[in-house]
């Protein structure tokens, strides 16, 4: 669900994501590491107001990560200083990752910050968006810098080298100034 910041600011949004009514949230899709042979699973689930993220992550065939993206999203942060999630982790490192239009070798490239998570416990995680680095298909990049007037897309991502099952609830996703 997206929300106007102010009247003052009407092209910019809020990011305001409450898994409450699936009707008006994104949808998600899982990308893991099977588009390059790896065994790893894992996918998104909303239930009961929770976005469930949970999987198996495989390091065999040069795997070793798992992710969750939305589908048809769009928002303008220009306005937000951070992204805050509420979540009940399981005491691994993920990384948030938000996408703009900006492209290298025409693909998109991921703007990602790691968070850590307490293991059986829910906790709020504040990633600064100038915390964001640029990456493309694991590959670090020097640019271009973040746009947060263009995101397109938001995800989460686990890659901490550590087979294993993984579970992340998200509570909601907000923007803040």
């Amino acid at each position: 669900m997206l929300m106007p910041v102010s009247a003052d600011s009407p092209t910019s949004a809020s990011l305001a994501l409450t898994f409450e009514d699936t009707s008006i949230e994104p949808s998600w899709f899982s990308v893991n590491d099977g588009v390059m042979g790896g065994l790893s699973q894992g996918g998104a689930e909303m239930k009961d107001g929770v976005l469930h993220f949970k999987g198996t992550l495989s390091l065999e065939n040069n795997g070793g990560f798992s992710s969750i993206r939305t589908r048809d999203f769009s928002v303008d942060l220009s306005s937000a200083k951070s992204i805050t999630l509420r979540v009940l982790g399981d005491g691994r490192t993920y990384d948030l990752r938000l996408a703009t239009n900006a492209r290298f070798r025409g693909s998109r490239i991921s703007y990602g910050a790691k968070f850590e998570t307490k293991d059986g416990a829910w906790t709020e995680v504040s990633v600064p968006l100038t915390k964001l680095s640029p990456s493309w298909r694991g590959r670090q990049l020097d640019g271009p810098p973040f746009d947060p007037s263009e995101v397109e897309e938001i995800g989460i991502l686990l890659g901490d080298k550590k087979s294993g099952p993984f579970q992340l609830q998200i509570d909601w996703i907000k923007s803040a100034p």
